[in-house]
């Protein structure tokens, strides 16, 4: 799988080293349960086309600027503080958002409880969202809205997963800037790291409304 073409930078404001806020991210994120033990990656782009990522196998509570790695677009090392540390085991799916997301600069991976239920709530590659005000905030701007998040397998090779990311949002570009990976969590990228981070908050709250709504039986 290679996607050929050129990654431009579109964001000025994102910080030529964008380390502090994915570890301030990461420790947020820690704190909600969004990231226990050493699950989920964060990663942002630098003017290059390079980007930092989350190394493999680090707790996201206790990150430091060293648990990094530099990796270029096209998925090789660039930069790295000890030779044993390694990037995400899913390094290729924030490559191909890259990748097929010029305006992306930040991409984050969480993994919560909420998020593996509402995976489940449907057999098909959609999810559909209730239309709560918080669509807003990720570019839904219609009353009453339709939308929905595309749902992927979780495949044990993540190339695969990266493969079939490519494929379909090529065909069907998503509604939202986010996917979600089933019985393991949801991705979402943005132009800056501020803007996943309220991605991320905004998705989950979501998902959490969609849980409780289930249990209290409220229909949307």
């Amino acid at each position: 799988m290679r996607i050929d073409r050129q990654v431009l930078s579109t964001n000025n404001s994102l910080k030529l080293d964008p380390r502090s806020d994915l570890i301030a991210a990461a420790t947020q994120f820690y704190k909600q349960g969004w990231m226990v033990g050493t699950a989920g990656n964060l990663s942002a782009r630098l003017p290059d086309g390079s980007f930092w990522i989350t190394a493999s196998g680090k707790s996201k509570g206790e990150l430091q600027i060293s648990d990094f790695i530099r990796v270029g677009n096209d998925g090789k090392i660039l930069e790295r503080s000890h030779s044993d540390l390694k990037p995400s085991a899913e390094t290729e799916i924030h490559q191909v958002i890259y990748q097929l997301f010029l305006e992306a600069e930040a991409c984050y991976h969480v993994h919560s409880i909420e998020a593996n239920l509402v995976s489940r709530f449907v057999e098909g590659d959609n999810l559909p969202l209730p239309p709560l005000e918080m669509l807003k905030g990720l570019g839904i701007k219609a009353e009453n809205p339709s939308c929905f998040i595309p749902i992927f397998a979780n495949h044990l090779d993540v190339g695969k997963i990266a493969t079939e990311i490519c494929d379909r949002f090529y065909i069907y570009p998503p509604q939202i800037p986010a996917l979600l990976l089933r019985d393991h969590g949801v991705t979402v990228w943005a132009n800056s790291t501020e803007t996943a981070r309220n991605y991320i908050e905004l998705v989950e709250y979501i998902f959490r409304y969609m849980v409780v709504a289930c249990q209290v039986n409220i229909q949307y």
